[in-house]
């Protein structure tokens, strides 16, 4: 017995079904979808949330709160990550974004006022916390916030 000698099992294999060609394919006329109804004809199909005419789930169940389509997102970096820039007096943002602090910048940079600071800084953010600010200018420094 050789390689090229094997043969699959009578009746394993099957040939796939030629739907609508013709009627001497043995699926005739109708191609195997049957006379009438919503399955007999292209595009006979429902999305797979249909009901079948109930209210569907999605509008049954009860909708709370508001989502703001124009929300912005700041990233965050707080006073005590400033530690790094000890060195500098001025520091922008290409700095912060640099210093891996950020990963992503998303609609800007948000200073907070997380942590302590012990020296003067020129720090340049788009946004910044109250508290953030008067930490900055108790020790010498200052906030310039970007538009």
């Amino acid at each position: 017995m050789k390689l090229s000698d094997l043969k699959p099992v009578p009746g394993s294999k099957k040939s796939r079904k030629r739907v609508g060609r013709g009627t001497g394919s043995g699926l005739g006329t109708t191609a195997g979808y049957g006379n009438k109804g919503q399955r007999s004809t292209s595009g006979g199909t429902k999305g797979k949330s249909f009901e079948g005419g109930q209210l569907p789930l999605t509008r049954r169940i009860p909708k709370r709160g508001f989502k703001n389509p124009f929300r912005k997102e700041y990233s965050v970096i707080n006073i005590g990550d400033l530690e790094v820039f000890k060195g500098m007096e001025k520091v922008g943002v290409e700095d912060i974004l640099k210093s891996g602090f950020i990963k992503k910048m998303k609609d800007g940079i948000k200073l907070l006022a997380v942590g302590d600071i012990d020296f003067p800084i020129k720090i340049s953010v788009h946004k910044a916390s109250q508290k953030a600010i008067e930490k900055i200018q108790a020790k010498g420094g200052d906030v310039e916030v970007l538009v």
